[in-house]
């Protein structure tokens, strides 16, 4: 059976966005074309993994002598987005692995985000048989130009630096009541 691919060509608007407070933050894509609004909820590291890879992505891109394409090496201007995730936000799925590769035909970032299922875990000790990994049930597809990456990749190193800051210790979140740095034997440091 083929799986639902939930497809945005070019979408109207797609994002990385929070909900809920510093520490206790979900993590969310979203896509919007018209009246159509798709959410997924995925990792921090997986929107930090997700940025840095379209960045390099475009990098290499705009590097390669073979391409004809024109692509910003930072976000344009007028493609900033500041808004907050749009409502209602129900998770079609939770993420789990993400394919990004480049469109030379239609000069686009293609962004595939498949479903976390148990069945893809692979176990240290199942690394030397063949798998097979199962047939997603549904996908989120989306393509988007140059500009377009570049100012997702903007907006989600705003929303991963929004978060609690590291301790200049131990590199470990502070969180609003405190922290116990491990660096200073469990015990929370003073502010002068």
């Amino acid at each position: 059976m083929a799986p639902l691919v939930h497809g945005f060509d070019p979408p109207e608007r797609f994002v990385a966005g929070t909900v809920g407070p510093p520490g206790q933050r979900t993590f969310f894509l979203q896509a919007r074309a018209g009246a159509r609004l798709v959410s997924v909820a995925l990792e921090k590291q997986q929107v930090q993994a997700l940025a840095e890879r379209i960045d390099e992505l475009l990098d290499e891109v705009l590097a390669s002598s073979r391409s004809d394409a024109v692509i910003p090496a930072v976000a344009p201007l007028g493609l900033d987005d500041t808004a907050p995730l749009e409502q209602p936000i129900e998770e079609e799925f939770r993420a789990g692995t993400m394919t990004l590769s480049w469109d030379p035909d239609d000069e686009r970032v293609v962004i595939e985000v498949f479903p976390f299922t148990e069945a893809a875990v692979v176990t240290p000790d199942q690394l030397d048989e063949d798998f097979e990994e199962p047939e997603p049930d549904e996908v989120f597809l989306v393509r988007i130009a140059a500009g377009s990456a570049r100012a997702f990749v903007k907006r989600a190193e705003q929303v991963l630096g929004a978060g609690r800051p590291d301790c200049p210790f131990c590199g470990n979140p502070i969180d609003p009541d405190g922290h116990l740095c491990v660096r200073a034997n469990g015990f929370r440091r003073r502010d002068p």
